[in-house]
């Protein structure tokens, strides 16, 4: 059993079925893909799309693809016709251009909304407040070829496990009130994206429903 498939199935072993584990493979050659593939994952995610259209035509097709990074938005139409998942939309204007290139080709997308929850002001991502002013809109009822399906956090980089679960709990928080408040009647609204290598212990415990996991799989990420 290669290191990648012993490090599967080790993951795979330490979190509930209940939870969807996405491997991150960024940085990483298609062939360390293909081992994962191979032990029967099928959710892996990257983060910039340049690298994940290099990849995808040497893999399987039916190898399920979640965009978790930053997506710029004039990279969203390379995408949209094979993503399973955008994890990482942090802007209104985001998600209306990805409505705009999916209803191109009759597709809808599945979509998470990234709240900033950690102190560091570099990452991205949506408040409370500015979901809430969106999701009240005309314009986002109008919006057709997306499906929020939940939320996705990155918590601050730090040692410090309670900042890291506190961050987590707020996301869990913003979760509820969306969905008891907004999604109430929009059973797909149940996904909470929240946990990485460094922290997937602690997110387990707060609640989320989707881990995205790298180098605990496919080893420290390769310097470019």
């Amino acid at each position: 059993m290669s290191d990648i498939a012993g490090n599967l199935s080790n993951i795979k072993s330490q979190i509930p079925q209940s939870v969807k584990l996405v491997a991150v493979s960024k940085t990483r050659p298609a062939t360390d893909v293909q081992v994962a593939y191979n032990e029967g994952h099928r959710h892996f995610g990257e983060n910039k799309v340049q690298e994940l259209l290099n990849k995808k035509d040497l893999l399987p097709a039916d190898i399920q693809w979640h965009l978790i990074g930053h997506l710029q938005t004039n990279k969203v139409k390379y995408i949209v016709p094979f993503i399973s998942m955008i994890q990482a939309v942090d802007t209104y204007k985001l998600l209306k251009i990805i409505d705009s290139e999916a209803w191109k080709i009759s597709r809808v997308i599945n979509c998470l909304l990234q709240i900033h929850i950690a102190v560091e002001e570099t990452k991205f991502g949506f408040s409370i407040e500015e979901i809430k002013e969106m999701i009240s809109s005309v314009e986002f009822a109008n919006l057709r070829n997306i499906s929020i399906r939940g939320v996705m956090g990155m918590a601050t980089f730090t040692s410090d496990e309670n900042q890291v679960r506190r961050e987590f709990a707020f996301l869990r928080e913003c979760y509820n009130n969306l969905k008891i408040n907004y999604f109430n009647k929009s059973p797909e609204f149940e996904e909470i994206s929240m946990g990485m290598s460094g922290d997937f212990k602690t997110a387990i415990r707060e609640g989320r429903t989707i881990v995205r996991i790298g180098s605990l799989i496919f080893g420290e990420r390769n310097k470019k």
